[in-house]
């Protein structure tokens, strides 16, 4: 007889004890998952579940007309994806809008046939042909776009992130809810199957309650990121300026090319690495909780001391920080840390840690590891040759697939607002030096002190 010289059982009752306890801890782990993904704060439920608007119903073989609003270097490549697509997903590119006659042309030519080309996206929503729109437009257009597109009866996929400010994205979500359209964001991460398997696995209660999470997204730019090319082509009469500034924008240049080209690097259009690489991150990681959540605190800390602006002759110093990181708490008691930079490209692995396991995440794997105390009663896993991987051609079929079935795309409104709550939220922290309170029952914001606070929009802050 094999005796524990610990506990003084015999080996089959180690065995009986070890399967009870690994049983217990998978029950409690699921229990524990299931009282996560309860919605404690009764927030309405934005889906594609309610009654839609105007707009033909699209049956499964009909084929999909859509518009894209901003052909600059992302719309363009939505383009080529989207025209690739064409036969496989039964789609269309019928309309083209863009300010500047040079995009709308080039556009023109990828696409072929009887596109129709605007320079007012208001004109292209008029055109009752069209099922649905692609928006990649700067920043500070894509709510605006996104409610009107919705409210003349189209379906929309716009560009991450889904809004400039926090205010806005509630209108988005607000309107999604009141016309029923499919709304995607454009943060193809959430379309990479180890992301969803992630999900599965915490959901499941495999890695029991959830404790951290990290990610990051990195670059070094040594001339500064987003200092792209200024076409000469681009001269004051080009383009409608005011247009493109819109109704909104405080701090209002006059027609400034570099505004243009490299609009990232300035606070009035913009987060900068918040609007721009962090929901490259947050999206996939607030997905892979398996029950995404509002967030109710966060704290943010940018820096910008390597100046590499300075590299690019003629280019002002940008508003936006070059390195930032962020912390964010769920009422579940998780806790996510992303960081992002465009001086550094050396990153944090992707991992979501859990009382009784560990997720790691990378490539098309997802590997799952035991913590050392419960390494008796939970099984190593490796899930491998996960697909597809990140691709924009997989996210605009999964949008399209969904118009189709009325099913909720990958990155529905539910986690486009929540991750744009984290991101206006961090917004306001680094830029105020304030960790940011959100009551998501009542939608409005506190400071540490329990002060009430306004939420940032145009005109808050300078510039803006």
């Amino acid at each position: 007889m094999i005796v524990d010289s610990f506990m003084h059982k015999t080996e089959s009752q180690v065995s009986a004890g070890v399967d009870s306890r690994r049983s217990f801890l998978k029950k409690a782990a699921v229990v524990t998952a299931a009282a996560a993904s309860t919605n404690l704060f009764k927030t309405p439920v934005y889906g594609q579940t309610t009654a839609p608007s105007t707009g033909r119903v699209i049956g499964a073989n009909d084929r999909i007309a859509v518009g894209v609003v901003g052909v600059g270097p992302q719309g363009q490549l939505h383009v080529d994806k989207m025209k690739a697509g064409a036969d496989q997903n039964n789609v269309a590119l019928a309309a083209v809008c863009d300010l500047w006659e040079k995009r709308r042309l080039l556009a023109k030519e990828k696409i072929g046939g009887d596109v129709k080309l605007y320079d007012d996206y208001r004109k292209m929503l008029e055109n009752k042909d069209l099922d649905a729109v692609l928006c990649a437009t700067v920043d500070h257009w894509h709510a605006r776009v996104s409610v009107d597109s919705m409210k003349a009866g189209k379906h929309i996929y716009v560009e991450k992130p889904m809004s400039r400010y926090l205010g806005e994205a509630f209108e988005v979500a607000d309107t999604v809810k009141a016309t029923g359209k499919v709304f995607q964001v454009g943060s193809q991460g959430c379309s990479d199957a180890k992301w969803h398997k992630a999900a599965e696995l915490v959901r499941a209660g495999s890695i029991g309650p959830l404790v951290l999470g990290q990610g990051s997204y990195m670059r070094n730019s040594p001339k500064g990121e987003w200092n792209y090319t200024i076409d000469p082509d681009l001269k004051a009469g080009s383009v409608n300026w005011n247009e493109w500034l819109g109704p909104n924008i405080k701090t209002r240049a006059d027609f400034n090319a570099d505004h243009f080209f490299r609009w990232r690097n300035y606070y009035p259009y913009c987060a900068g690495l918040l609007g721009d690489l962090f929901p490259h991150r947050l999206h996939p990681l607030v997905l892979a909780t398996g029950s995404p959540e509002f967030p109710i605190r966060v704290a943010a800390i940018g820096t910008k001391k390597i100046l590499t602006d300075k590299n690019t002759p003629g280019t002002p110093i940008r508003d936006v920080p070059e390195c930032l990181t962020l912390i964010a708490e769920f009422p579940s008691g998780y806790s996510l840390m992303v960081c992002s930079s465009s001086v550094n490209e050396q990153g944090l692995p992707d991992i979501i840690r859990g009382h009784i396991a560990t997720l790691y995440i990378g490539g098309n794997t997802v590997e799952l590891r035991p913590e050392r105390p419960f390494t008796d009663e939970i099984d190593p896993e490796r899930f491998d040759g996960l697909q597809p991987v990140e691709d924009i051609g997989v996210h605009q079929a999964n949008w399209l697939s969904c118009i189709r079935t009325g099913k909720a795309p990958n990155a529905d409104i539910d986690i486009a607002l929540k991750v744009q709550t984290i991101v206006s939220l961090g917004e306001m922290s680094d830029r105020l030096g304030i960790t940011c309170h959100f009551d998501p029952a009542t939608r409005t914001l506190s400071d540490g002190a329990g002060k009430k606070l306004d939420p940032v929009t145009y005109g808050t802050l300078k510039p803006s």
